[in-house]
């Protein structure tokens, strides 16, 4: 288990379990993650070489794109982006004789930058690190068990993960013991999430007497954030 993530994991179990509005733990993670990667793209590592051969190589996703928009350091993102272009542009624009087998290599290379994004690879790094920390922690801290029972849920994506790990991770025993805990805190979720959507469409039956609570006004929204993982995000209301 890799410690320096150990400190980040069990604060954002405790935000979690002691606030339950945090919702999914892991998804804390990421937001803190994202935002270190967003701040430092547009600071101090905008003028790094190594980190400017890889935004050049791997660009970014539309979602990081947009992010760095609203941060309004058009400069940095300029400076990013001047490189990027004239990095891409014999890929895309093969001139001469690489012309005539170069259509194919610009579908390729169009290709495999769709499916890169350097901040999402950064992300992906130490998310992946602290969801095996999690598991390890579960095996050997018992009070870090306590903590996990304590959890309001896991967004499915994050649920799956852990599973994921739990199964190549950890033996027999303790598996059971973690998929058995983690399945507690997931129906206890996964029910209330259930009902309060229920009750959302109910209440457009002119029938309906009984008014809505908080939590059943919002169910729409936080079923979205729990199904795909995007809890932090802004989901508007419908």
């Amino acid at each position: 288990m890799d410690r320096i993530y150990t400190i980040p994991v069990n604060e954002a179990f405790d935000d979690s379990r002691d606030h339950p509005e945090c919702g999914c733990p892991l998804c804390t993670l990421y937001r803190k993650l994202e935002e270190d990667e967003l701040s430092l793209i547009l600071g101090a590592s905008m003028m790094e070489p190594d980190v400017r051969v890889r935004t050049n190589r791997e660009g970014f996703c539309p979602t990081h794109f947009t992010a760095m928009l609203k941060r309004k350091n058009r400069l940095g993102l300029a400076l990013m982006l001047e490189s990027h272009l004239a990095e891409l542009a014999p890929a895309v624009f093969p001139h001469g004789l690489a012309a005539l087998g170069g259509r194919e290599k610009t579908v390729a290379r169009l290709a495999e930058l769709e499916k890169d994004c350097y901040v999402c690879s950064r992300i992906e790094f130490s998310l992946s690190r602290m969801v095996e920390t999690v598991v390890l922690l579960y095996e050997e801290d018992a009070s870090f068990r306590e903590k996990f029972r304590s959890q309001p849920h896991f967004c499915l994506p994050h649920y799956r993960r852990l599973l994921s790990v739990a199964r190549d991770r950890l033996g027999k025993k303790v598996r059971a013991e973690f998929n058995r805990e983690i399945g507690e805190v997931e129906q206890r979720w996964f029910a209330t999430l259930e009902s309060d959507v229920s009750a959302f469409c109910r209440s457009f039956d002119y029938r309906a007497e009984e008014p809505l609570t908080e939590e059943q006004k919002t169910a729409v929204e936080r079923a979205v954030k729990g199904l795909s993982g995007l809890e932090g995000r802004e989901v508007k209301p419908c």
